[in-house]
């Protein structure tokens, strides 16, 4: 990714420029204008590793279809249309909704804004699809082809999120018995809350680099992460603070440098993501849980995939060596790669671990 003069290396979303959980700890940036950027009981549980993958492989030749075709599709929106890609793999036992996560990304897992360039979620879809297991990706309320469902992109909760992914879960039932939501990082939150209402034709929940902590939490560690925001650290930290308490922080009272990422849109956005616990939300669920997470993750570690494990009463842990949070394998020497090449594949451990749970729940 691009990087700047931003003291702070954070990226934009919607309308005011905002930490991402796509660029955050990274030390990437893209940091744009306000008025120029776009919105954005416990069981024991089972981990899986890289053993295993071989019976993964096998499994999912189960769902293998040579006949594939994708569509757009949409459905209604709060103001205007939803708008999705559905990839046809010809099986009619299983399709997965993949939700993306913060911030302007696209479908296929691209911010041209904030300039991630992964492809991750279109090469998943293609992937499943070669598996044999068909799925719709989606765009955001506000975003892209659904940038007409809301006028205001930052008008918008995490509940409002969950009620989109529900309407795509009950859309995705036309084509197939069994829907499984995927959510990657802050889609896996809303994919979690999601499914603590879930439609009867939801069969499980898949998190791809979800986070295991409230996300001001999370924002702490990566703020301290990163050396080069040390002047501004207790300053974040008094916002984060104002926030997670439910009150906005005063604009004319945050440094000139941070004020673009904390404009008032955003800050109303950030104090109703901030109220979440993700495991809070996992020990709710009552639907079968895959948790996939990347070792390799600079963004949201491994510790977060176990939290959401040690509450979750039905889940599967997959802990994939090497794999960044872009769901690719790591360039050695190359950081940003998984995020600005789309032309990498993704990481060759992570359909077999969705096939392989997907399979086992028959």
């Amino acid at each position: 990714m691009q990087k700047t003069d931003c003291a702070l290396r954070m990226s934009c979303r919607s309308v005011d420029c905002v930490t991402s959980l796509e660029d955050y700890a990274t030390g990437a940036v893209s940091c744009r204008s306000p008025s120029t950027s776009r919105p954005p009981h416990v069981q024991i549980p089972r981990i899986i590793g890289m053993r295993t993958l071989s019976m993964a492989v096998a499994a999912s030749m189960v769902f293998q279809s040579p006949h594939a075709r994708a569509e757009v599709l949409t459905i209604p929106g709060p103001e205007g249309a939803l708008s999705g890609t559905y990839t046809d793999a010809g099986e009619r036992q299983h399709v997965v909704v993949i939700v993306p996560g913060s911030g302007p990304v696209d479908r296929d897992g691209n911010g041209p804004e904030v300039g991630l360039h992964s492809n991750s979620y279109r090469l998943l879809a293609e992937a499943l699809t070669a598996a044999g297991l068909s799925s719709i990706r989606i765009d955001k309320r506000g975003f892209f082809g659904s940038a007409t469902a809301i006028a205001d992109p930052n008008a918008v909760t995490i509940t409002d999120y969950a009620e989109d992914a529900r309407a795509w879960v009950d859309r995705a039932a036309k084509t197939a018995s069994c829907v499984w939501v995927a959510g990657h990082s802050e889609g896996g939150l809303v994919a979690m809350i999601a499914a603590t209402k879930p439609p009867a034709a939801l069969c499980g929940v898949i998190l791809l680099a979800a986070p295991g902590r409230p996300v001001g939490q999370l924002m702490r560690a990566q703020i301290r992460a990163n050396p080069a925001n040390g002047p501004f650290i207790a300053e974040l930290e008094a916002i984060i603070d104002s926030l997670e308490a439910g009150q906005p922080y005063p604009i004319n009272a945050i440094s000139a440098e941070l004020q673009p990422m904390f404009q008032p849109g955003m800050q109303r956005y950030m104090i109703d993501l901030f109220s979440y616990d993700p495991m809070t939300a996992t020990a709710a669920l009552k639907l079968p849980l895959l948790i996939v997470h990347g070792e390799a993750d600079v963004q949201i570690g491994v510790q977060d995939a176990k939290l959401l494990q040690s509450a979750a009463l039905d889940s599967e842990l997959h802990l994939i060596p090497d794999m960044t949070h872009m769901l690719k394998a790591d360039v050695s020497g190359q950081p940003f790669a998984t995020y600005t090449d789309p032309d990498l594949p993704l990481h060759p451990a992570l359909v077999p671990a969705i096939m392989g749970f997907i399979s086992s729940q028959d």
